[in-house]
């Protein structure tokens, strides 16, 4: 049976699919996720059986659905933050992004392919632009949703996108009120000290870091 906690990140995984959909030339970060989530949840349905046939195909057919549209560059500095990004040499950056992509799709695809739509709600959209000055070109927003596993338990998303290139993409996800940026950057920094200083090696083993941080938000929500 599957817990509280991997009933949660099921329903993360299938409300934050939708926001990796691309834009429309002008489209809103709250219309993407509007537009793109009754659609993306409906190929879900349409192919599940086939994809729990074939895991190897969803893990592809998500990479190509996030790959898009999320930050990863600027993801995985952040992971790293400066005081590593600025050491790592192009070649380990991309390794990392590459790493962080593939496990992502393993650890997660198929618990994501156990998910039963109960009810997603995405909140009225916000001011996107978050300068209250309104002298600065409005480059970041967030969008929220709940919503509502098969277990009756209801949950709390808060997207952050950022403008890149003129377009909207995926930065971070808090989920009931758990920064997942933030443990993915405590676990970078830990492994780091652990493998001493090495990056390669931490760059390397990145699969098991991310297990861990899927462990910890179990944790976390499951409390």
């Amino acid at each position: 049976m599957i817990s509280l906690l991997r009933r949660g990140l099921l329903v993360v995984l299938a409300a934050a699919l939708p926001l990796m959909a691309n834009a429309a030339p002008g489209q809103s970060a709250h219309d993407i996720v509007q537009d793109t989530t009754t659609r993306l949840l409906a190929d879900l349905t349409a192919n599940k059986e086939q994809y729990k046939q074939n895991p190897s195909k969803f893990y592809d057919a998500l990479n190509t659905i996030v790959g898009p549209a999320v930050d990863v560059e600027g993801i995985s500095k952040s992971i790293m933050t400066v005081k590593y990004s600025r050491k790592a040499t192009p070649a380990q950056m991309q390794r990392f992004q590459e790493n962080f992509k593939r496990s992502l799709m393993q650890f997660y695809g198929n618990a994501l392919l156990e998910f039963k739509n109960q009810g997603i709600t995405v909140s009225p959209p916000k001011n996107e632009c978050n300068d209250s000055t309104g002298d600065k070109k409005c480059d970041r927003t967030s969008v929220d949703m709940i919503v509502k596993g098969d277990n009756g338990a209801t949950y709390p998303l808060s997207y952050t996108l950022n403008k890149v290139n003129g377009e909207w993409k995926v930065r971070n996800v808090i989920v009931n009120g758990i920064n997942i940026g933030k443990l993915f950057r405590d676990q970078f920094a830990d492994a780091m000290q652990k493998n001493g200083n090495d990056l390669d090696k931490t760059i390397d083993n990145w699969a098991g870091e991310v297990a861990k941080v899927k462990q910890e938000t179990d944790k976390a929500i499951d409390k």
